[in-house]
């Protein structure tokens, strides 16, 4: 949703994963991880931000939600639900654009 001043995400279509309960098995938590694996490349640090919870989906790691798990689990959440603010760079103020290429060939961007 676009107002005056800002980007916000509709309320009834985030609805469902706001209300997300704590998880209870390893397969609840890779469907949220396959779910938000979709999304990594525009949440900050979700590599960081999964670990808790990807370690528990480990063969023979026991299912032990600890306090660690939950906050990563509330953030993740946060992320995944709340949208950030876009803007056009200022063209008078340095900026730097970083890039994941994932081995293509960047000859025509240094032109």
């Amino acid at each position: 949703m676009v107002s005056d001043n800002r980007i916000s995400v509709d309320p009834s279509k985030i609805e469902s994963a706001v209300n997300w309960e704590r998880l209870t098995s390893v397969t609840e938590i890779r469907s949220i991880l396959r779910l938000a694996g979709y999304y990594r490349r525009f949440i900050k640090e979700f590599s960081q931000q999964d670990i808790p919870l990807s370690r528990l989906t480990k063969k023979d790691t026991p299912f032990v939600w600890i306090p660690y798990c939950e906050s990563s689990f509330q953030e993740l959440k946060e992320r995944l639900t709340s949208a950030p603010m876009l803007v056009l760079p200022n063209p008078d103020v340095v900026f730097e654009v970083y890039c994941v290429a994932s081995g293509q060939r960047l000859g025509y961007v240094s032109m």
